[in-house]
């Protein structure tokens, strides 16, 4: 059994399907070329609704991750006003040292992508180990490629098994309800991340697809 984290989430309906599903993240994407990008106004107006919603509810309520790139402390200041966050998801190339910034700055767990293509990839994760409160291992985009993930791309997951990861961490890159329970079984993760496996168009959340990847995720 696996947690699972959802990516991409930009409706009521579809964050209201996750929470019914027990869906243990959803993620807020703040990039614009990515077809999932939402405004501050929209993520304020989102979030406030989902948590209206959800507040009196006997469901498990996901945590909220806000992604994303390469952003300034100003811009960072807006996604966290916007989204109130429980997480934030770093996935550009923030250095340690700037995770580490971006962690005293704001007082908000962080969690830096590691782009994998070998095992030298996972390897040098270790100079974030004492920084991030969590890690998420995806494929990394090809080199021409305008987005730093949510692309379908996969890696060998039993690369994963190739470190000691001391830190809470998640698997992303190229899931789907017919492979995840295989990528659990090779990699070892406690948590998978999703966003187009989950999409019926470019963008656009099918909740069928969602309900499928979570019982695969966390039942076999």
């Amino acid at each position: 059994m696996s947690e699972v984290k959802i990516c991409g989430i930009s409706t009521l309906a579809d964050y209201l399907h996750c929470a019914a599903c027990n869906v243990d993240y959803v993620g807020f994407v703040f990039f614009e070329k990515s077809p999932r990008h939402l405004s501050f106004e929209a993520a304020r107006h989102l979030a406030t609704e989902a948590d209206s919603s959800l507040k009196d509810s006997m469901k498990q309520v996901p945590q909220r991750v806000a992604l994303s790139v390469n952003a300034d402390d100003a811009t960072l200041e807006q996604i966290i006003q916007a989204a109130r966050p429980d997480i934030l998801q770093l996935h550009g190339y923030e250095s340690p040292e700037r995770t580490y910034h971006i962690k005293q700055t704001f007082g908000i767990p962080v969690m830096p992508v590691i782009k994998v293509t070998s095992a030298a990839d996972i390897a040098a994760a270790t100079v974030y180990f004492s920084i991030a409160d969590k890690l998420l291992f995806d494929a990394a985009p090809p080199q021409d490629a305008d987005l730093p993930g949510g692309m379908g791309a996969q890696f060998d997951w039993t690369l994963m098994q190739t470190t000691q990861i001391p830190v809470p961490w998640m698997l992303g890159g190229g899931l789907e309800a017919r492979n995840v329970l295989r990528a659990i079984e090779q990699s070892g993760t406690p948590c998978v991340d999703v966003s187009s496996g989950v999409e019926k168009n470019w963008g656009v959340k099918s909740h069928s697809a969602i309900s499928r990847f979570v019982q695969a995720a966390k039942f076999g």
